[in-house]
């Protein structure tokens, strides 16, 4: 029964929906709009008539007991309290065509066409935004895609190491410019290797500095060598004492202050007097936080090694320059300080006295031996008279034999039994007579020469 009705209710429906569209078509000339929403009404009522059917309950003896919620309608049994299920805009519309307003149908049709009209446009304006955005996404990764090629096509350093990092030499030359700007700006005191020393067109002699591999140019008055008084008299004289003090400091370590750079063509011009007067003031002249100089007499100190000689040794000691001669080098007799110290070596010495009345006028003197222990007095007691032993001659002075024996003795000969004359650096073969040990030496005679030093 209940099916029955409700086929009656969507015969009703359908019938209503043709009488709209017939209003329709008479009131409104151009119905091509109007038809197709009434084809779209009539297919969404089609659609909800096949609902009813496959939803609908078999067919039931409802005139028993019913329930105190529901009370019987002229149409059919409808419950008192439960709300109508939701319908679809479409349904609406034909409930309200229904009613039999027949006069406003066209007009509200006409607004569910603007409605739709809207909406359609609203979709489209959606539509195109959605567009534009994957447009701007896609050519967002196209850019992406093109960038990383690009990356790609720059040659990069395959290294031995995973994740490895390598700097190539134009790296290295931009740090190494970018260091001395700050210096230059700052006035930094840098450190570099005495490289080279040229002559210009003008005749002026410089010093060639390398600063991790940066060509520094000093010239020869600001590299502060000082000469005696004597040497200093004829200009000629003391420029060529210079030029040969300059060549026996190639490969030293010298400080230096950044005086002038050319952007353009990485030129770089220093002085090394700045440096040294700057050392000076703050390791001589200034005390520290407890009132004492920095350096001052018996101190042991750093100093680097400038130039060598066969009997001298030549340092610098923050920012002054002093010459150490062999005896005060080591314990042991030395007939070369080459065979010992090198240009560019950092030693220990010992300051003995220290002048300090001007920054310019700064005098020091130090030795090497007291920083290390005398060993020869205990050597001295493995010597026996009578014992020979082999040595290398360190010396000869006045026709008196200097000796280094292997055991660690200083030893002095008189004479020699060989025909042949012995010479510096030979070795000999040396036969003990008497021992001194007030001069901690051994004398004693050469029996013969193993090999000569020619």
């Amino acid at each position: 029964m209940a099916r029955t009705k409700k086929n009656e209710e969507m015969e009703q429906n359908l019938t209503a929906v043709e009488e709209t569209n017939v209003t329709v078509s008479e009131n409104e000339a151009p119905v091509l709009l109007e038809d197709a929403v009434s084809e779209e009404l009539l297919a969404d009522a089609e659609e909800d008539f096949q609902l009813a059917e496959e939803a609908a309950l078999p067919e039931m003896d409802l005139s028993s007991e019913l329930p105190a919620d529901f009370e019987q309608s002229p149409d059919g049994i409808e419950p008192l309290q439960e709300e109508p299920a939701p319908i679809p805009e479409a349904s609406m519309e034909e409930k309200e065509a229904t009613t039999g307003h027949s006069e406003s149908e066209p007009e509200k049709v006409k607004r569910t066409v603007r409605q739709k009209r809207a909406e359609t446009a609203s979709n489209g304006e959606n539509l195109e935004e959605a567009i534009e955005g994957k447009d701007a996404v896609t050519s967002a990764e196209k850019t992406g895609k093109r960038t990383a090629r690009k990356r790609a096509a720059t040659p990069s350093v395959l290294t031995i190491e995973s994740r490895a990092e390598v700097e190539t030499p134009d790296d290295r030359e931009e740090m190494v410019w970018h260091e001395i700007h700050n210096a230059y700006r700052t006035r930094k005191i840098l450190t570099g290797t005495l490289g080279g020393i040229e002559q210009t067109e003008n005749g002026k002699t410089i010093a060639i500095v390398y600063y991790k591999e940066m060509r520094i140019v000093i010239p020869m008055k600001e590299m502060m060598i000082k000469l005696s008084q004597e040497n200093a008299a004829d200009y000629g004289e003391m420029m060529l004492r210079q030029s040969k003090i300059l060549g026996t400091m190639l490969g030293a370590e010298i400080d230096f202050v950044v005086k002038g750079i050319d952007s353009k063509t990485r030129s770089v011009v220093a002085s090394r007097r700045d440096a040294m007067l700057k050392k000076r003031q703050l390791f001589y002249m200034e005390t520290d936080a407890s009132g004492m100089y920095r350096i001052y007499e018996n101190r042991i100190v750093q100093a680097r090694v400038i130039a060598v000689a066969d009997k001298v040794l030549r340092v610098e000691i923050f920012g002054v320059e002093c010459s150490i001669l062999a005896r005060d080098l080591s314990w042991d007799w030395l007939g070369d300080a080459h065979e010992r110290f090198s240009v560019g070596d950092e030693i220990l010495v010992r300051i003995l006295s220290v002048k300090r009345d001007l920054v310019e006028d700064i005098v020091v003197k130090a030795d090497v031996k007291s920083v290390t222990s005398n060993t020869g007095r205990e050597n001295l007691s493995k010597c026996r008279v009578q014992g020979k032993y082999a040595g290398k001659v360190t010396d000869i002075h006045k026709g008196v034999v200097f000796i280094r024996l292997s055991i660690g003795v200083n030893a002095i000969a008189h004479s020699c039994y060989d025909n042949r004359m012995p010479g510096k650096k030979d070795d000999v073969s040396f036969a003990v007579t008497h021992i001194d040990e007030e001069r901690g030496v051994a004398v004693g005679i050469i029996t013969r020469i193993i090999k000569q030093n020619l």
